[in-house]
């Protein structure tokens, strides 16, 4: 294979331009707070409201397993980054080509990994225009309500602008007032609902009425909780912009940051979703902002961060699908690298994320229904999968015990999950108008 250092010039100076490879100057803790951005989505605050569907045993069993079982296999995805001495692999769908062959692995990758990121974009749309929304009817009660579709527009509006970013570390700012926002609005959730306290009356049964309800609802929440933990689409992306070199390989400096990015997804989860359910039971609403009314001013500051955060998500998944739109232009359609390009095409995509989040803005069951579809082979299986190919380890080792495991509940979750989202779906359809 071909080493970096002996590209062609002309070659060289698409990847200088393209945004993932043209810059490689990152330090580790881009790596950290590029992560908890990637990872501790809105989805937080959906946790809760999955632990109702879940109830506490199985709930806190989902979300302990989801944490250890995504670390592992983001673990794996940073040790596979330089696996063949000389290459690095910049982006998912190279990792998956090496392990399936050019053709298989960019049909098996890059399919799931649109579908994420896209899927992520259109959610952090709705979600932000929600949220938007949400901060205007606190901050203003007696002012005349708006439409979400205008609100969704208007954070759609700070993308068409955001997009031209060039590269992951010209967004390492964004990235770390996202990361901090994650982690103040996570604290506000929980602790207004220590403030608020166990309701009277509080009910920790399952809110549907029916077995064939109660089933389903588990499904959804399942669904909820992969989406929660969506960061490995973007890691190898991310890890390309550390410097590398063969006696300080990417790999330590990447796996400090992650490490460090974990732990601060464990301090957002693990309270909301339990301190969440605890103080509210089966009344919790798919969003716990919209549970916690008062303090007025704290809920909209609230509000105000999850936009914050969802701006600095959205360009988080974006940058990817930015590289592979570009490298498509540049590199099959020969069109010249150009900050025109770059503008029409940016401007094009963010402007079909936004139309589709306008259309469409179920926000709970879209949340299930990409968390199981999309988000389970690439999180919970896959770097699983490409590591038995890879890596060959001895049958009934424990790295192949672990592996099979991660893989049987993945594959699971894929089956199951969407399937109780598309219900929940449908019966929030029932009631839609759009551009409401």
């Amino acid at each position: 294979m071909q080493a970096e250092g002996e590209k062609k010039a002309p070659e060289k100076s698409i990847d200088d331009w393209l945004p993932i490879t043209s810059s490689r100057k990152a330090k580790w803790w881009y790596s950290a707070f590029h992560n908890v951005t990637a990872i501790v989505g809105a989805g937080v605050l959906s946790l809760p409201y999955a632990m109702s569907e879940l109830g506490w045993g199985p709930g806190i069993t989902v979300l302990v397993l989801s944490w250890i079982i995504t670390l592992y296999t983001l673990w794996q995805m940073v040790e596979m980054h330089e696996m063949v001495p000389g290459k690095r692999f910049d982006r998912y769908h190279e990792l998956g080509q090496h392990a399936f062959g050019e053709k298989l692995g960019l049909w098996i990758v890059v399919p799931q990994q649109l579908m994420v990121q896209v899927g992520v974009n259109i959610v952090y749309m709705v979600t932000g225009g929600k949220s938007l929304k949400k901060f205007h009817d606190v901050v203003c009660s007696s002012c005349k309500s708006f439409k979400l579709t205008y609100f969704i527009m208007i954070f759609g509006s700070v993308h068409f602008v955001l997009s031209q970013i060039p590269n992951f570390n010209s967004l390492s700012g964004i990235s770390l007032a996202a990361a901090v926002m994650s982690l103040s609005y996570s604290t506000i959730a929980w602790g207004g609902s220590v403030h608020k306290g166990k309701q009277e009356m509080v009910d920790y049964s399952y809110k549907a009425s029916s077995n064939v309800g109660v089933f389903f609802d588990f499904l959804s929440a399942l669904g909820d909780v992969a989406f929660a933990y969506a960061g490995h689409n973007v890691v190898l992306e991310i890890q390309a912009t550390i410097p590398s070199t063969p006696e300080k390989p990417s790999k330590k400096p990447m796996m400090k940051g992650v490490i460090l990015a974990y732990i601060v997804v464990a301090a957002c989860y693990f309270p909301v979703s339990l301190i969440g359910y605890w103080a509210f039971g089966n009344s919790v609403d798919d969003n716990i902002l919209i549970t916690l009314e008062k303090p007025r001013w704290l809920i909209a500051m609230a509000n105000m961060m999850v936009v914050i955060h969802v701006i600095g998500s959205y360009q988080i998944f974006a940058m990817p699908i930015f590289d592979s739109i570009e490298t498509v232009l540049v590199k099959k359609m020969h069109f010249n690298p150009s900050f025109r390009l770059r503008l029409i095409s940016r401007s094009l995509y963010v402007a079909l994320t936004m139309f589709i989040g306008m259309t469409f803005p179920f926000f709970g069951g879209l949340l299930g229904f990409f968390g199981g579809f999309a988000f389970a082979p690439t999180t919970y299986f896959l770097p699983c999968i490409i590591w038995l190919i890879l890596y060959k380890p001895k049958r009934f080792s424990l790295s192949w015990f672990a592996n099979w495991i991660c893989i049987i509940l993945g594959v699971l979750l894929m089956i199951l999950a969407p399937i109780g989202a598309l219900r929940q779906i449908i019966l929030q359809a029932k009631s839609y108008t759009f551009y409401s």
